[in-house]
């Protein structure tokens, strides 16, 4: 800034201001003024502008509240007319806005315009309540009631579309996806549930609201059997059922990988579909995902496995995948499922690979039963190829395996189909990476889609759950390329 000192004039004493001087003063401290000014405006528009941001807010006396939770509410600045909701339920120990900023769905919702709810567990270790018989039935007297007054409250509200709501939510937030998809099929027209159990898994008269064996994933029915756990929440319902996308980690402790078998085996079963997949494919390193019904963005049921991964779920980039499956990034979802059914079938599940990302938190509870791997036996080659079987992880009534396919040939294989006798009593609840059959009384894996291809010594595997009533098998396999 130059000085204010007058500058000395020709013929004036020094330091004396002449007219000239005053004049030139005058012009600089109208022009700093006019800065000054331009700056202060500045900083009142970029304050209006942070000011006018949307954010989080509580919402009180929503109605109905037989849970007493706490309801938060993110409406982004570029919400559509008539918007879609989805409903972000959060794990234990978690809170609202925990979810709220440890997630993406609120970025996503200022992409694409729809309305988010936190529901807010308001209890010793901010559990849902997803076991109590009040929990388990329509319109009952417990969370999931609370939760259907928030999607009530905003669709009144907001003018929200009330064909376009959706569920979502990780770990204990996971397995209230599950029961209001079973409880209010009538309101929720798909969910996306991260690390979660079959509808009524849970369920138990345990005051504390934990059932181990539901969480060790040593709870195996049918698939007609779990499908009339959900029919039976809303008797007399005949309309559409929720599509419903799955997402597991194998080496998940706390909520154990066998469930994702199981909800498969439900929601295949509720929606009418096969469980044999229509489509099996790798979209990343580690992941497998399964279609059931129809191969499309928006299929009945979509399944998710993710190889190594622990109780660690949704990662970055996985919120995306359930807002396309739901139709909310403009790829269609604006209908529910399929009526009810009865399909039944082979289990054949999915699972899937690592993905960085930050942990949303864990559930409460204890997890049993680990063992040691054991290896089977190596057979000679057979036309090419070999499978070596070995188990991972067992527990009491079940174990897991793996089985590793090599191409013993000194050259290329175009598929590979893996056969053993499975143990009387032991059944296959879910297997992933390969697509499962039978052949003269053995079982059989043959290859999926995508693992077929072996040059020369190269490998693959595949894996599976079973359930079993001794214990884990030591197996030997024989191995069959093309």
């Amino acid at each position: 800034m130059p000085p204010t000192r007058a500058p000395r004039g020709a013929g004036s004493p020094a330091g004396i201001r002449t007219g000239s001087g005053r004049r030139r003063l005058a012009t600089l401290l109208t022009a700093l003024l006019a800065a000054v000014a331009s700056i202060l405006a500045a900083i009142t528009l970029s304050s209006a502008q942070s000011a006018s941001a949307a954010s989080l807010t509580e919402v009180t006396n929503f109605g109905s509240n037989p849970g007493n939770l706490r309801m938060y509410e993110y409406v982004p600045n570029s919400v559509k007319a008539n918007p879609a909701i989805l409903v972000a339920v959060h794990y234990c120990t978690g809170t609202g806005p925990a979810f709220y900023s440890g997630t993406e769905f609120h970025t996503l919702a200022d992409q694409y315009g729809f309305i988010v709810i936190y529901p807010d567990a308001n209890v010793s270790g901010q559990c849902f309540d997803v076991s109590s018989a009040g929990a388990l039935t329509h319109n009952g007297s417990s969370d999931p009631a609370s939760i259907a007054s928030m999607v009530s409250y905003v669709e009144q509200h907001n003018s929200a579309d009330s064909s376009r709501v959706y569920v979502t939510g990780a770990s204990s937030g996971a397995m209230m996806t599950d029961v209001l998809l079973g409880d209010y099929p009538d309101v929720f027209k798909a969910g996306a549930a991260f690390m979660g159990v079959p509808f009524a898994c849970f369920a138990t008269s345990d005051p504390s609201g934990w059932n181990n064996a539901c969480a060790n994933g040593q709870i195996s029915h049918t698939p007609q059997e779990w499908g009339d756990l959900v029919r039976g929440a809303y008797p007399g319902y005949t309309g559409a059922r929720p599509r419903v996308q799955l997402w597991h980690g194998t080496a998940d402790t706390t909520l154990n990988y066998n469930n994702f078998g199981e909800e498969i085996k439900q929601w295949t079963n509720v929606l009418g579909v096969s469980q044999t997949p229509v489509l099996t494919d790798s979209p990343q390193s580690g992941w497998t995902h399964t279609r059931y019904g129809t191969n499309s963005a928006q299929a009945p049921v979509e399944a998710f496995s993710i190889s190594g991964v622990g109780h660690s779920l949704p990662t970055n980039g996985m919120a995306a995948k359930a807002i396309t499956f739901f139709g909310l990034d403009g790829t269609g979802g604006t209908t529910g499922g399929t009526s009810t059914g009865t399909s039944t079938g082979t289990s054949t599940g999915t699972s899937t690979g690592t993905s960085t990302g930050t942990s949303t938190g864990t559930s409460t509870g204890t997890s049993t039963g680990t063992s040691t791997g054991t290896t089977g036996g190596t057979p000679p080659p057979s036309a090419g190829c070999s499978a070596m079987y070995r188990t991972v992880n067992a527990w009491t009534g079940g174990y897991q395996a793996e089985v590793t396919v090599k191409n013993t040939g000194s050259s290329a294989i175009s598929g590979w189909t893996a056969s053993w006798t499975q143990p009387s009593g032991d059944t296959i609840t879910s297997l992933w990476n390969a697509v499962q059959g039978t052949s003269g009384g053995q079982t059989t894996a043959k290859n999926a889609a995508y693992n077929g291809q072996l040059g020369a010594g190269a490998s693959t595997t595949f894996g599976y759950t079973a359930s079993t009533s001794g214990a884990a098998p030591n197996l030997t396999m024989s191995c069959q390329a093309g």
